[in-house]
């Protein structure tokens, strides 16, 4: 065997079993991105977030996720949070907005997002994270739900129970999902119809839920929510349209949408704005 065939081998080798990712530098960035494959923490340095003012029609959840975010920054007890409810009403843009604002009132605090898919070594990510005692974390794993195979839900018990280890006092974990339980509920009735045992059978992975210490819920918004809303981003960017304009284009948008939530009412101020010529850099 020649040595250019052996270099190739062990080239192929590391590649399959890569080297242990060394110490990450956490005063890089105040937002981090964990990768499994290559394994790597990430820094993030421009963050895809808006203003926490900005964010209305969830009054109570954003003072409770705010609240529990301070108390942890601040090195005091604070629970995980599971933010739930429908879709584009703001659930991940409350997350990254806490986190700025956490910041902003000059508590030290990294914001670390983890993929769903890559939740299965998630247990390394905490390993690097125990290891840097002088820093907290908020874990943050956005669309998070389970399906009937999914084994996904096993890795994710790391970081809320911890196993004999327990879970890092520098880390609480807040993820998002469409699902108050993590899974649809049609597979949770079909598998209690279905299984030998039907109370055992999907008791597993329900109960990941209630390993949340806080269940934030996100209901759809009503039509005055919603044009708030858009009255808000018009405010924080300085656009002045007519009230009756306004509101005439802002109902046709979601009527075309077919519903109305945070997420329609960006879309519309954005397209708003576009026609307007207003840039829609940081208020």
């Amino acid at each position: 065997m020649t040595e250019d065939v052996m270099v190739r081998i062990a080239e192929a080798l590391e590649r399959l079993a890569p080297p242990p990712l060394a110490a990450p530098d956490f005063t890089r960035a105040d937002a981090f991105l964990w990768q499994e494959r290559p394994e790597a923490v990430l820094p993030v340095r421009d963050v895809n977030r808006i203003d926490i003012a900005l964010l209305v029609g969830i009054t109570r959840a954003r003072d409770t996720l705010l609240e529990n975010t301070l108390q942890f920054a601040r090195g005091l007890p604070a629970n995980n949070a599971l933010l739930w409810g429908a879709r584009g009403m703001g659930k991940s843009s409350l997350v990254k907005a806490v986190h700025a604002e956490v910041l902003r009132q000059g508590h030290e605090l990294k914001l670390v997002e983890v993929p769903r898919e890559d939740l299965a070594s998630i247990g390394r990510l905490l390993d690097h994270l125990r290891a840097a005692p002088g820093h907290r974390f908020v874990l943050y794993c956005d669309d998070l739900s389970f399906s009937h195979d999914d084994q996904h839900y096993k890795s994710l018990k790391a970081v809320l129970d911890g196993g004999i280890a327990g879970r890092p006092d520098n880390v609480v974990f807040y993820a998002t999902s469409n699902r108050r339980h993590l899974m649809p509920r049609d597979m949770i009735e079909n598998e209690r119809s279905s299984a030998i045992n039907p109370s055992e059978a999907v008791e597993e992975k329900v109960s990941l839920s209630d390993r949340f210490g806080l269940w934030l819920g996100f209901h759809a918004c009503g039509q005055d929510e919603y044009l708030a809303m858009i009255d808000g981003y018009c405010a924080a960017y300085g656009l002045q349209v007519a009230p009756e304009v306004l509101r005439a284009e802002a109902i046709e948008w979601q009527a075309t949408r077919g519903g109305r939530s945070g997420r329609v009412a960006w879309q519309f101020f954005t397209d708003l704005a576009g026609r307007h010529g207003v840039t829609l850099n940081a208020p």
